[in-house]
């Protein structure tokens, strides 16, 4: 079965065409764009009428490449920023309205959930899994094994969010960083039931992609060198204490991995640091795949 999966994140708005046979997900194709759409979503509470044009013109961009591909089926959906945003109803009746296409809206467990799906669904190896989901506006975290989701959580932290409300300067400088540690480590506290005790620790989206791109120098993103590639805590707090004192326009230089995200992956990194150190995680495992994978396999399901 192909199916084409569109993520509307505050960030990104990511495309996903795969063919599922078996349960096992062949890419045909992977696009990124950042339209920013969350922009001062934390202050004002609404998604900004100029981003619902960059919204529809990623969209209709995304419209050729999925008539190439022929898919049986398109999904859509929305994560924190349409969870959250007052005019959410208007944005999904506009998008419809100029490309035909229904937008879902998923709640934080169920984003959490589907990307726990996405993130094993290339894994063979048994054991407990804990999958972090680092976003723009929120974080997913859950943790299961291949046969099932035992726990699933979201806390209203992201790379967008944390930015926008704590890093008035560029670089940021310490009593910055210091609020943002406080206020992702009090969010921490609420996350619930878990045990992280003997996991591994999968990061999918951007910020562990990003910061794989960093560790190994690549100039130009490279799936088949960020997938499965293992970070340690120690080499991801070198990049930090680095990001820290780099300026945006620095950080861009880095590697284009960074597109989109160069204002952001500074939080992005202190969120995936506070995690590891309130999990007791040494290593974190990249994955390219995460929520999109999920719901592409949740509509292969229905299908069967």
């Amino acid at each position: 079965m192909r199916i084409a999966t569109i993520d509307i994140g505050t960030n990104t708005v990511l495309l996903l065409i795969a063919e599922i046979d078996d349960g096992n997900i062949q890419t045909l194709a992977y696009e990124q764009r950042t339209p920013r759409i969350g922009k001062n979503i934390d202050a004002d509470g609404f998604i900004g009428k100029p981003a619902f044009g960059r919204v529809i013109d990623v969209f209709r961009e995304y419209q050729k490449i999925i008539e190439t591909h022929k898919p049986e089926k398109i999904v859509a959906f929305g994560t924190s920023v349409l969870r959250e945003a007052s005019n959410k109803d208007e944005f999904v009746i506009t998008l419809k309205s100029e490309t035909g296409i229904d937008v879902e809206i998923l709640d934080g467990k169920e984003e959490a959930y589907w990307s726990y799906r996405g993130a094993v669904s290339g894994i063979t190896d048994e054991g407990k899994i804990v999958v972090l989901d680092i976003g723009g506006g929120s974080t997913e975290i859950s943790e299961g094994t291949l046969k099932e989701v035992t726990c699933a959580n979201s806390i209203t932290v992201g790379a967008v969010r944390v930015s926008e409300r704590f890093f008035r300067n560029n670089p940021p400088i310490q009593a910055e960083i210091q609020l943002a540690t406080e206020f992702v480590n009090n969010s921490l506290t609420k996350l619930g039931n878990f045990d992280f005790t003997n996991a591994r620790l999968i990061g999918v989206a951007g910020t562990p992609t990003t910061l794989a791109s960093i560790d190994q120098h690549l100039k130009d993103f490279d799936v088949n060198k960020i997938s499965g590639y293992k970070l340690s805590f120690e080499n991801i707090n070198k990049i930090f204490q680095r990001l820290c004192s780099m300026r945006t326009e620095e950080i861009r230089e880095l590697s284009n991995a960074t597109e989109g995200r160069a204002d952001i992956i500074t939080a992005g990194t202190l969120i995936l640091l506070e995690f590891m150190k309130f999990g007791k995680f040494n290593e974190l495992i990249v994955s390219e795949r995460g929520v999109r994978y999920g719901i592409a396999l949740r509509e292969w399901e229905k299908g069967k």
